[in-house]
């Protein structure tokens, strides 16, 4: 029997389950309403779709690696009590592992990959739950990636640091590097890298909020330039991580971080990328 878009979306009403769902239901039971309803049920996708409208701004990131790569992804639920349980620690595990062995290309991708076990837990557990970011990132022979994830699981970072070589990529004084600095970015959330790939948009409002300032404070106008100028300096100081001042000593920029552990070992060391994952964000 042919199943129509009028049947999926009729089923889609009765019983809340994704249109997905609701048509592999209808081709199970080859077209009839009622059995098709039954099987959405038996399958717990019923159940969980009522849920699906609830908040869901607690849960966990994890972190899955092989030699190829690292994956992190964040699975939310409804409540800290959830979040700490066997199944769900397992569901969140399950979730980074597929992102590492399967390197779905987006979030549609990823729900088709874990979507079925995901509603199973959901109805089995009683609460509603998400699949949230997800990031993979490639490991060559010259890099090291290394992670932080905060104590509570709410805020994951991972750090890409280029070597000269892999023999140096495989040092300690590197991946003390990419845990010190993921620990910077999961602390201050930088907005970029460094100046270059910063939102040329956010550096321009700022240098636009100060000029009107000081042309509004009656400041000569040959010196709003230099004040503008210096409040761009001072936000970008605040905003790129390679510009910020290190968490542990302040004296230090991340750059001078970079640099010390690369004298260290060696070798010269250069923070390709980073990702920060947060919960709710």
């Amino acid at each position: 029997m042919a199943i129509t878009a009028a049947m999926v979306k009729e089923l889609r009403e009765m019983t809340g389950a994704g249109m997905m769902d609701c048509k592999k239901a209808l081709v199970e039971v080859e077209g009839d309403l009622e059995k098709a309803v039954d099987w959405l049920r038996q399958k717990g996708m019923s159940k969980a779709a009522k849920k699906s409208g609830r908040a869901t701004s607690e849960g966990l990131v994890r972190v899955a690696r092989s030699a190829e790569a690292v994956a992190m992804s964040a699975l939310l639920c409804e409540t800290d009590f959830v979040a700490r349980g066997e199944q769900f620690i397992a569901m969140a595990d399950k979730v980074a592992a597929t992102v590492l062995e399967q390197a779905p290309v987006d979030a549609e991708a990823l729900q088709g990959l874990v979507g079925e076990d995901l509603t199973q837990l959901i109805a089995s557990v009683g609460e509603n739950m998400t699949l949230g970011q997800f990031v993979r990132v490639p490991v060559a022979a010259n890099t090291f990636v290394g992670q932080y994830i905060h104590a509570n699981n709410k805020i994951g970072v991972l750090v890409t640091v280029e070597c000269g070589s892999a023999d140096a990529a495989a040092k300690p004084e590197v991946a003390e590097l990419a845990k010190n600095v993921a620990m910077q970015v999961a602390a201050t959330n930088p907005m970029a890298l460094d100046e270059s790939s910063l939102d040329a948009a956010a550096v321009e409002r700022e240098r636009e909020v100060y000029r009107q300032k000081a042309l509004d404070e009656g400041k000569p106008a040959q010196i709003v330039e230099r004040i503008a100028d210096g409040a761009v300096k001072k936000f970008c100081k605040e905003v790129c991580l390679l510009d910020q001042p290190y968490i542990r000593d302040d004296k230090k920029s991340i750059a001078d971080v970079v640099r010390e552990a690369g004298k260290a070992c060696g070798e010269t060391l250069k923070i390709a990328a980073y990702t920060r994952i947060q919960l709710g964000a």
